[in-house]
């Protein structure tokens, strides 16, 4: 019932937005800062020149610089301008976590999560979700979540379960939404709660998260938190349909024979 969220390892730290412009000073100097190189990585990396890109973050990175050493981190994972490679990825990630980059240390969870590039270790994982966490990133919040919840390095505990993923669902995490929704509904961690559990599986539907749309198609088919509504049922299942969603096109076909 309760899917990892890990869909991506990271998105690359992008967020300058302007390439960066060398003065001829600069120009002419053989030394160069990493904040320099960074946006010079940057700017490539923009302009989808990833193996140019690759070089400049390798020599801000060398300096230390933590956005360079999570986005080489990056790039080593995915193959981009340079051969994938974990243990180089886990590596550089490893390096901007212990600076304190959220990002990074999310990721080194995930590839602690996943075994990629490290033997598989979740209590490992946690403890650099945890990190993330505690910074506010909504992903590591939510395997946090997810981690109680299944007992994953960390001995199972509904209630530290809700705790996280409440915080992942304040922040607009449409699994973590859905996944509150399934506990007030089951009762797990917090009173059992129809109406809450509706609440929740609303927020993540309306961001069009399949599952969500399914369970609230579920709850106007029973009147589970809401009044009894065919019409609305049909609606939300048609929905997680459109998706692919198989439950929901099953229930929609059901109704219709009906």
């Amino acid at each position: 019932m309760w899917r990892i969220l890990i869909v991506v390892l990271g998105l690359v730290l992008l967020t300058v937005g302007t390439s960066f412009a060398q003065t001829p000073e600069i120009e002419q100097s053989k030394e160069m800062t990493a904040e320099q190189a960074f946006h010079r990585g940057v700017a490539a990396d923009n302009a989808g020149n990833f193996t140019e890109a690759a070089s400049w973050y390798r020599k801000a990175a060398a300096q230390g610089h933590a956005n360079s050493q999570y986005n080489l981190g990056f790039m080593y994972a995915n193959g981009q301008g340079i051969p994938q490679d974990d243990k180089q990825a886990v590596s550089w990630y490893r390096k901007a976590a212990a600076q304190g980059h959220a990002n990074s240390q999310y990721n080194l969870g995930f590839m602690y999560d996943n075994g990629q590039g490290v033997p598989q270790d979740y209590k490992q994982a946690v403890s650099w979700y945890r990190k993330a966490a505690a910074q506010g990133h909504a992903n590591a919040q939510y395997n946090m979540g997810f981690m109680y919840d299944n007992g994953q390095g960390v001995p199972q505990d509904y209630k530290q379960a809700i705790s996280w993923y409440r915080k992942a669902a304040e922040q607009g995490d449409a699994e973590a939404q859905k996944n509150l929704g399934v506990m007030y509904g089951a009762g797990q961690g917090v009173p059992q709660d129809d109406k809450q559990a509706v609440n929740w599986y609303r927020k993540a539907a309306a961001q069009e998260f399949a599952e969500a749309q399914f369970n609230l198609g579920v709850m106007y088919d029973n009147g589970q938190g809401v009044p009894q509504d065919y019409k609305q049922a049909i609606s939300w299942y048609r929905k997680a349909a459109e998706q692919g969603d198989a439950a929901a096109l099953y229930n929609l076909g059901l109704m219709y024979a009906n």
